[in-house]
């Protein structure tokens, strides 16, 4: 091999991408929250907290992730993506979760039970989360697929804030006691864990355009 192809050689070595270990944590980070937020559809249908711990768990398993792939950066001097890229993804992707846990934490705590809102809200939710996971296993290899699976977020975004509204339309209609109102002021509370929880799969979806513009 002569000098010229060897130098060609060396640099197709340099510039080769190698396997993505932010990226490999990532998605198991998104594949968790697609199971905890299965886990959330299953408790709206049976609320119980058998089902509320079981939300929990995958929320614990989630944050112990993101504190391995936040290590991983700490540790690591020139990352194949922007840092604050794959730390504002890992963050929101969190995010999800935390939402999912906070909502059933909550309803458990102010006995509030399930309505076809919630159960719909958490649907469209599980639906986000999946998006954000086949975004995630197809962005090294496929970018363009996983950002056609971002952009599908949008519309579920899109979605939750006519349901959202409604919903709050809904809950202000006729309250007739001071039970009600009480029950009414639960509910916007719970309402409001959802709709930031989808808002979280809209920023995730975000910052994966944002990688897939910048880095592919």
């Amino acid at each position: 091999m002569n000098a010229v192809k060897k130098t060609r050689q060396r640099i197709q070595d340099l510039f080769s991408r190698k396997p993505n270990r932010f990226i490999a944590r990532l998605l198991q980070q998104s594949a968790i929250v697609v199971e905890g937020t299965q886990a959330l559809i299953d408790y709206m249908d049976k609320p119980s907290k058998k089902n509320a711990a079981l939300v929990r768990d995958y929320e614990k398993q989630a944050d112990e992730v993101r504190r391995i792939l936040i290590d991983e950066l700490n540790r690591t001097f020139v990352t194949p993506i922007d840092r604050e890229d794959l730390f504002g993804l890992s963050r929101a992707i969190d995010d999800i979760m935390d939402y999912a846990y906070s909502t059933t934490n909550e309803m458990d705590i102010l006995n509030v039970a399930p309505n076809d809102y919630l159960r719909a809200m958490a649907v469209l939710l599980h639906n986000g989360a999946e998006e954000i996971h086949l975004a995630m296993e197809r962005l090294e290899h496929h970018p363009n697929v996983a950002d056609t699976h971002a952009v599908r977020v949008k519309a579920i975004e899109n979605n939750m804030d006519v349901l959202y509204a409604e919903a709050l339309a809904h809950l202000f209609d006729d309250p007739r006691s001071l039970k009600d109102v009480v029950n009414m002021l639960k509910l916007r509370e719970i309402y409001r864990h959802m709709f930031h929880a989808v808002g979280s799969t809209d920023q995730a979806a975000n910052y994966i355009n944002d990688i897939v513009m910048k880095f592919y």
